[in-house]
């Protein structure tokens, strides 16, 4: 069967599992300030302080703080009083103040007030009625504020405030920051105060600075500065969102460094990422789609605007320079890039510091405290003068001693500079792929290709190391294979470049077309380049080794590709340096474990375990991969397992991810052979719908399903199935369309329609058969050979089998030496010899369970039991068939179960669940067939899924199951099977739906 590990793109996932409830984020990373603000608040009178920058989380705590004051029971509730202060240009003189007491008292009835509260008239029209009379007006402004100032603390006091809350104090008016200052003064009883503020926005003079200096006296006294959370909390505040525990790393990271830990833009980064949809299941974790777009949401990005317009003009432009530059730079590049004077410039660093949207990194060099803030002032720069300083930026650093590549050539870019960019754009890729960067390696490469001024010889530089960066990939691309596969294919269509040159690209561009599954157009490009690489031996013999592989033609048999293969293990020996040539004899060993020599897994053996260069270990992983898979299709399970994992382990160590998601769908299809089918329903899915590899995709749902053909699944499935091998046609011997055929294959043969089984299988047989390559069809042969026997072709299935078997015992290919005694006892069956049949069946049986392959191992022996049954040994047949049913319904297989209960059913009534003679009755046990109803019930089935399943009515379905949640006492289906899942009476699986 064909999966071969050569790449992979990221084209998305046509139902991805995607975030779709509302995402509340939990309170992570400030327990210790919220417990140090709760213990002084409980000890008496206490002033708090707490301060920091915007999105910081203020607001949470002090939700958090009011929360955890309300009262028990036995207790009153505190009486808060939460006075929050607005970003208004002209504020009202005690307006915050006025509008809290307002939200607090609708109305004043029943306080008892001095006739100074008449003072508060005009704060108050609307208790025009509740106040005493206005007081007589005083000609002194400060003494009619006073006089206000101490209306306001008695309405205070009387309204019985025990806690009063100033949030945003940095935005209070003077007149309400001076009541405040009066009211801790005084000395005398006052509620406990907390304060919040940014220190970045408060202005010159600001009395808030002398009421957080100056804290009352015997009041205890708190100051707390918020700073971001660290890498970990970020990872729980956005567990907390998604609700569940399963967060990639990478995200995470990914997530923290774009948000710089302010628990605000985590929070509006991930509710975006939610809203763009870009927030998937990966790998059964938590993932954002594509780690790239520096997205700024749009409350971040408005406060950020927001603070920038209040700052001066020549401020403004130092941030402009300083977004566009986006790393730290010193006074005189800033300077220079803004094109402003130098006491401009030193004005604006010290506002822009002040404000806190700079920080001084190092002496002397500056840049934004985050890189949000600096997203969101760079986007809302026009675009010509964005333009503009992002020339000046490229022409100041192009002048440093040690220009930054990799910046000048993106200024040069954002400058719309094209020869410019062209002139750092390559220097820059070989920089983004030696850190490991490929997405961004290829993209200047593609672009460089394609937009840039190039001569033919760069052209064919460029074009080469373009195709290399990307078939050796470690990371899904996307679209950009495609546009890569186009733009190699007018390289080579204009024919403007040399020979060896063309051939060079022809091989890469073949080697991607494989990698896209695009077979016959790579194999025209291998045999092309075989012709203009005659003097370069070490690309020559490669594209001799993609020629040896079977994909295509469809019409070459198995010798023919290894003659290939031959004439590049002559050319392999010139190949220097010894690098080159250990890479071309891994992929030879896999070519020839391909193609079913034996002598591949000797040469397997010789693959190193470890490798000098990135590149050398690309090509160790890679091989070893296939191998493992080749193992698989040779039946060497246990060896299979063994390799994966350590490929995987491997893998990972190296952040190599393509070879990690290919080596797990291995283990999902080793999974399926060996009978392993706890939890693979949920690995299917998840390769179904997050798999960036299109074949990846399609096997995972070729896997789900034939695990839904097992459970009874029949409509669901069937369609599923009809869909890939519809998708697949042009690659019959891919593993998608092997898994598809052989599930439809045994549908129809259970419905009795052998003629559309074979139509399932007869194409990817029939590719088989005449190349020769029997290893591509062990999961669909047995169901092939029972179709041809079913429709009377037992001639056409034994030259099948003697073809298999003459091939199978010069190899040790365990699998398909089972699949031939499984195919014999077909044709002795067929054609009446039951008593051989049963015999062949049983040996057969035997070597299955020797792989294991378990679920085929038992079809295997329901055969060989109802052969007993047919040649009269009834007690032999019955107690085999009883056993194979039973594991059957462990296995998670309860469409066979239900049949081979067929079977026991039509024996006759000899045969008795319990063992014993005459029915049962089971009191407040649950049946057998009780259970067998909720273990699908369990499984997600609706009723009317449960009896196709079991081959029941709907009806009868129901009154097993009215009978099960009557035994457990509960009222729902649902509740009833996870009764009997906790109390171990049906197998624990997926939860119910």
């Amino acid at each position: 069967m064909t999966n071969r590990h050569d790449g992979r793109q990221d084209l998305g996932s046509s139902s991805p599992k995607r975030v779709k409830e509302r995402l509340t984020p939990g309170f992570v990373g400030r327990s210790e300030v919220l417990e140090a603000v709760l213990d002084a608040l409980r000890e008496g009178p206490a002033f708090v302080v707490i301060e920091g920058e915007p999105g910081i989380g203020k607001t949470r705590l002090l939700r958090e703080v009011l929360a955890a004051l309300a009262p028990s029971p036995s207790q009153e509730r505190p009486v808060a009083l939460v006075v929050t202060c607005p970003p208004v240009e002209e504020p009202f003189p005690f307006g915050p103040l006025v509008d809290a007491l307002r939200r607090l008292r609708p109305s004043i009835g029943g306080l008892v007030l001095s006739r100074l509260a008449g003072a508060l008239q005009p704060l108050f029209p609307e208790w025009a009625e509740e106040l005493p009379p206005p007081l007589p007006p005083l000609h002194d402004a400060h003494g009619t504020r006073h006089r206000v100032m101490r209306a306001l603390t008695e309405l205070v006091e009387r309204t019985g405030v025990d806690l009063l809350v100033v949030e945003d104090a940095q935005w209070a008016d003077p007149a309400t920051l001076e009541w405040l200052l009066a009211l801790t003064a005084g000395g005398g009883a006052h509620p406990s105060i907390v304060v919040t503020y940014r220190p970045a926005d408060v202005t010159d003079g600001s009395l808030l600075r002398r009421l957080t200096a100056r804290p009352p006296a015997g009041a205890r006294h708190l100051r707390a500065e918020l700073a971001p959370l660290d890498a970990e909390a970020t990872r729980r505040l956005v567990m907390s969102m998604l609700s569940t525990e399963e967060v990639s790393q990478e995200f995470t990271e990914f997530l923290h460094e774009h948000a710089d830990g302010v628990p605000l833009a985590v929070e509006e980064t991930v509710r975006l990422l939610r809203d763009r949809r870009d927030i998937v299941r990966r790998k059964g974790r938590w993932a954002r789609r594509a780690l790239r777009g520096l997205v700024v949401p749009p409350t971040v990005r408005d406060s950020v605007l927001e603070r920038v317009a209040r700052l001066d003009s020549g401020t403004r432009h130092m941030l402009e320079a300083a977004a566009v530059l986006v790393e730290s730079a010193d006074t005189d590049t800033l300077t220079t890039v803004a094109e402003v004077d130098r006491a401009t410039a030193r004005d604006g660093i010290a506002a822009a510091l002040s404000s806190g949207l700079l920080l001084e990194t190092a002496p002397g060099r500056y840049a934004f405290r985050h890189v949000l803030d600096a997203t969101a002032v760079g986007e809302a720069i026009p675009a010509p003068r964005r333009r503009h300083l992002a020339h000046r930026a490229a022409w100041t650093l192009e002048r440093l001693p040690h220009p930054p590549v990799a910046r000048l050539c993106r200024h040069f870019q954002d400058a719309a500079d094209v020869q410019g960019w062209s002139r750092y754009a390559e220097a820059a890729a070989d920089l983004a792929r030696e850190s490991g960067d490929d997405h961004t390696a290829v993209t200047m490469l593609h672009t460089l290709l394609t937009t840039a001024p190039l001569t033919d010889g760069e052209r064919a530089r460029v074009a080469r190391k373009l195709g290399s960066v990307t078939v050796h990939r470690t990371e899904p691309l996307g679209d950009l294979e495609f546009a890569v596969r186009n733009a190699l294919t007018e390289i080579l269509a204009d024919g403007a470049l040399a020979g060896p040159e063309r051939g060079e690209i022809r091989l890469l561009l073949g080697w991607l077309l494989f990698q896209l599954a695009e077979f016959d157009a790579g194999h025209d490009q291998f045999r092309a380049a075989v012709d203009e690489l005659h003097d370069r031996p070490a690309s020559a013999a490669r594209a001799m080794i993609f020629l040896s592989r079977p994909e295509a033609p469809r019409d070459w048999p198995v010798a023919r590709h290894l003659a290939w293969l031959d004439r590049a293990n002559v050319v392999i020996s010139k190949v220097e340096p010894a690098s080159a040539r250990r890479a071309l004899h891994i992929d030879r060993a896999v070519r020839l474990l391909d193609l079913g020599e034996e002598s591949g897994w000797a040469a397997a053996d010789a693959i190193p375990a470890s490798a000098a260069s990135s590149e050398e270990s690309y090509d160790i992983l890679r091989g070893l991969l296939n191998v493992a898979q080749h193992a698989i299709d040779w039946g060497r399970f246990p060896e299979a397992r063994e390799r994966l994992d350590a490929v995987i382990g491997s893998a990972r160590a190296v952040g190599h991810l393509r070879a990690v998601e290919f080596a797990e769908f291995d283990h999902a299809l080793l999974d399926l052979w060996t009978g392993e089918w706890g939890g693979l329903a949920d690995t299917a899915a998840r390769l179904e719908s997050e798999g960036t590899h299109p074949l990846i995709r399609l096997a995972g749902g070729a896997i789900r399903g034939t695990l839904e053909v097992a459970e009874g699944r029949r409509e669901s499935a069937v369609t599923r199935l009809r869909t890939i091998l519809e998708g697949t046609t042009a690659s019959p011997a891919t593993s998608p369309a092997v898994l598809a055929a052989a599930a439809l294959g045994r549908v129809a043969l259970v419905d009795g329609n052998a003629a559309a089984a074979l139509e399932f299988t007869t194409p990817l047989m029939t590719v088989v058969a005449e190349k020769g390559t029997w290893l591509d069809g062990t999961l669909a042969a047995p169901v092939h050979l029972d179709a041809l026997t079913a429709t009377g072709r037992t001639d056409d299935a034994e030259a099948l089998l003697d073809r298999m078997a003459a091939w199978s015992q010069q190899r040790s290919a365990p699998v398909l030496a089972a699949i031939v005694l499984t195919g014999r006892g077909y044709v002795a069956q067929a054609r009446g010899e039951l008593e051989r049949a049963a015999t062949l069946f049983d040996e057969a049986a035997g070597a299955l369970d020797a792989l294991p392959a378990r679920h085929d191992a038992l079809l295997a022996r329901e055969r060989h039991g109802r052969c007993l049954l047919a040649t009269g040994g009834r007690e032999a047949g019955i107690s085999l068939l009883r056993d194979v049913r039973l594991r059957f319904s462990a296995l998670g297989a309860p469409w066979d179960a239900a049949r081979v209960e067929r079977v026991l059913h039509e024996a006759g009534p000899v045969v008795t669940r319990s063992g014993r003679r005459g029915p049962r009755g089971y009191g407040d046990e649950l049946s057998p067939r009780e259970q067998q109803v909720l273990a699908l019930v369990a499984r997600g089935m609706t009723n009317r899924e449960a009896a196709a399943a079991l081959f029941l009515s709907p009806k009868t379905v129901g009154v097993h199951l009215g009978s099960a949640m009557r035994k457990l006492g509960v009222s729902s289906r649902t509740a009833a099977a996870i009764t009997a899942m906790e109390n171990g009476l049906i197998p624990t699986g997926p939860s119910p739906a």
